[in-house]
């Protein structure tokens, strides 16, 4: 029996690469993947899925807009669906996914942040901790060696930024993976040296 899979973690822990290698698991015991990504994520360009330590893959682009069982249905069958940066696709996409691991017997492997920098839960993220079968954290760690779980996003001046939008999109340059207590404790240090 098929299942929702999500795999999540803070930035830099491996995400992407996981889900590359994942690909790459499947399409060696020949079965066929379907590896999609949503729109949101242009930063290695519209098709490109790649990750910190250089593996890089296709993948099909979903719109927010996208329709992802109707997607699937003219693709033809596959064997898995891969899903990259899932915490951008909406909360609908998600159950479509779910209807497809329910209705087709086929698994379908998300892969994407938990929250964003303010700690506050994405949209598609939400949703798959909602349905998902099996929910497991991609650990990564903070430099004072505890487990990272925020992603502080760092402006231009290095300092922590603590409000904007919730998309920005970014890589090591924009976005740091800290514990809980290393984020409150560098927010408060900055505000109190200004």
């Amino acid at each position: 029996m098929a299942k929702l899979y999500f795999k999540y973690g803070a930035m830099g822990s491996s995400k992407t690469a996981q889900a590359l290698i994942t690909k790459f698991n499947y399409e060696e015991r020949g079965m066929s993947v379907w590896l999609i990504k949503p729109s949101t994520d242009t930063r290695d360009g519209a098709k490109m899925i790649r990750s910190r330590i250089g593996l890089t893959a296709e993948a099909e682009v979903i719109a927010p807009n996208d329709d992802i069982r109707a997607r699937f249905d003219a693709i033809g069958r596959r064997n898995v669906i891969i899903a990259d940066e899932c915490q951008f696709l909406t909360p609908q996409q998600v159950d479509q996914l779910r209807d497809i691991v329910d209705e087709e017997d086929v698994p379908v492997l998300c892969f994407g942040l938990r929250t964003d920098f303010l700690t506050k839960m994405f949209p598609g993220s939400a949703r798959l901790f909602e349905l998902a079968d099996s929910i497991t954290e991609i650990k990564t760690i903070c430099e004072c060696g505890s487990k990272a779980t925020v992603n502080a996003r760092i402006g231009p001046d290095g300092r922590v930024v603590t409000e904007g939008e919730q998309v920005l999109l970014g890589g090591n340059d924009t976005y740091l993976a800290m514990c809980h207590s290393c984020w409150k404790k560098r927010i408060a240090r900055e505000r109190s040296s200004i």
